[in-house]
């Protein structure tokens, strides 16, 4: 049997262009001989569609979508994601389901089982589980249809978190083969623990597995692809490609050569992730170019790498806005990075704005001393600077931010973290210099003088990072641990961490809570982002920090 893979990367609510996608895949497939086509979860609608399906109107726009798509199809079946309204009698008044379309018509509809909800999953709220599991014959041949976290086993999962095993009691009915449609979300290390965790199931099972995983991104997500058809005996038959659209057709009797996608490097993976993230929001929200603060920092260069390379130099603007305070280097730095990118950089100086804006202060701040606040005036000044070229021009503004800063609050509310999305909300310090320098790894991208120089905001006279914050190493080990790992203060000082370094970034963390709920959406690609993940209240008095572990 010939089975293609439909890898499409469907937007949200755009139900002609979803169906234009999968009517193309299709039709290759057919064309290079497949007996099947299978394409990722909820193509149809996109996932995750959210509180759109309250929206009036949409389901039904998703179920004519899908009466369309059927109405051309031929004898070769195609099995694709949909929204329907439950017929339950209580419960949540839509379900995730798989339609088999052939022949014109939607011959049968599978219903997701598994509801995922924790972390950045809420289908709970939407969905109504599948109560029926029963094989689905697909030319002759026993098929097990399932969706996403149907196959995912409890060794994979946060916690044991479902009674029911549906591939289990598919092949137990007599499946030969399971077929899963995916919308799998990316983050690091994902891609080869979702194989893996496949690759036991094939051999706990003895039947091989078709999975097709939804590519591209949606708001904070992203959905890596690498589509998969994996034997009985655990052995990957086929791997598609990673970030990126893909159609395949797979002999799963073995005729035919098969190309296996290598793994790319972990560096290429999340520059793939972010620069998918970029592209794709900044296209499905009808945006064509970016402009972006560029401080002479390593930060703001990553970001403007990224973003060249997700929309074209051409479509980018850098913008350097040097106080009395920047260094000489700092402004060479940033139009060294453009004159590599081939970028545009404008210069707007800030020094005059910035005496004009404290004396008309004066008379308010009185005699009171300099501080934080004119080092948070600046900010807000690029930040406003940058924020009327997005309005008059219609960029998008990128915000530059790394994880590091955004977890304790080193970073200015409408200043610096102006902006529309956050390319890097989710890279510590630390991982943005691990990925500058393999960006640089077959010549000088971002200037070495930017990687090597001691980081610093510039906001006063020799300013370094390190004066208000533990080394990077150190923090980001911290924040791993608090953030991502969800320790306590004693586990990780107990882990080797100085306990007042750990009472302080803790403090920090819980602290700045209000801050990252203003701040612009981020792309994901850790375990534990800020954002739609990571769900803690501002105003409360819980607190891990006041006391010695």
């Amino acid at each position: 049997m010939k089975v293609g893979i439909g890898q499409i990367n469907a937007t949200i609510g755009d139900f002609a262009g979803n169906v234009e996608r999968l009517l193309r895949a299709y039709e290759q497939c057919v064309a290079e001989g497949a007996d099947l086509v299978v394409t990722p979860e909820l193509a149809i609608p996109g996932y995750p569609p959210r509180d759109l399906v309250y929206r009036s109107g949409f389901v039904e726009g998703n179920l004519a979508a899908l009466q369309e798509l059927a109405e051309k199809t031929g004898e070769v079946p195609l099995i694709t994601g949909f929204v329907d309204f439950s017929k339950a009698e209580a419960g949540a008044p839509f379900v995730n389901a798989a339609a088999v379309l052939q022949n014109g018509r939607v011959q049968q509809v599978v219903l997701k089982c598994l509801l995922p909800t924790y972390d950045v999953f809420d289908e709970a709220r939407y969905f109504q589980p599948g109560n029926e599991v029963e094989p689905v014959e697909i030319a002759g041949i026993k098929m097990g249809i399932t969706i996403c976290e149907d196959i995912w086993s409890e060794d994979y999962l946060p916690a044991k978190l479902y009674v029911r095993n549906p591939p289990k009691t598919l092949v137990e009915k007599g499946a030969q083969m399971i077929l899963n449609l995916s919308a799998s979300p990316y983050h690091q290390g994902k891609p080869h623990v979702r194989e893996q965790m496949m690759d036991d199931l094939c051999q706990d099972l003895g039947v091989p597995i078709v999975y097709a995983n939804a590519v591209g991104a949606n708001d904070q997500l992203v959905f890596d692809g690498h589509s998969a058809v994996i034997a009985a005996s655990g052995k990957v038959v086929q791997r598609l490609a990673g970030f990126e659209e893909a159609v395949q057709v797979v002999d799963l009797g073995g005729g035919g050569e098969a190309t296996l996608q290598e793994w790319q490097q972990p560096m290429e993976e999340v520059a793939g992730a972010l620069i998918l993230g970029v592209r794709d929001y900044m296209r499905k929200c009808g945006f064509k170019k970016a402009v972006i603060g560029l401080s002479g920092g390593i930060d703001s260069a990553l970001v403007a790498t990224i973003a060249a390379q997700a929309i074209g130099a051409e479509n980018v603007l850098g913008v350097t806005m040097p106080s009395q305070f920047s260094s000489a280097g700092s402004v060479d730095d940033s139009v060294a990075l453009a004159e590599h990118l081939g970028i545009e950089c404008q210069q707007i100086p800030i020094k005059k704005v910035f005496e004009d804006l404290k004396a008309e202060m004066r008379p308010v701040f009185g005699d009171r001393a300099e501080d934080v606040t004119e080092e948070n005036m600046q900010a807000r000044i690029r930040g406003l600077m940058l924020m009327s070229i997005s309005n008059k021009m219609g960029n998008l503004l990128l915000t530059t931010g790394n994880k590091s800063e955004l977890a304790v609050g080193y970073c200015t509310i409408y200043g610096d973290m102006c902006g529309g999305l956050a390319v890097i909300s989710d890279l510590p310090k630390t991982t943005v210099f691990e990925l500058c320098r393999w960006l640089n790894r077959d010549g000088e991208v971002i200037p070495w003088n930017t990687i090597n120089k001691p980081p610093s905001a510039e906001l006063r006279p020799d300013q370094k990072d390190q004066d208000s914050l533990p080394e990077y190493e150190i923090l980001d080990g911290i924040l791993e641990g608090y953030v991502e790992m969800q320790l306590s203060v004693a586990e990780i000082v107990a882990a080797g961490y100085d306990q007042e370094v750990v009472k302080w970034v803790a403090r920090a963390v819980d602290i700045n809570e209000w801050k990252r709920f203003q701040a612009a959406p981020g792309i994901r690609v850790s375990s534990k982002a800020f954002g739609m993940g990571r769900r803690y209240p501002i105003a409360q008095r819980y607190v891990a920090w006041d006391s010695s572990p």
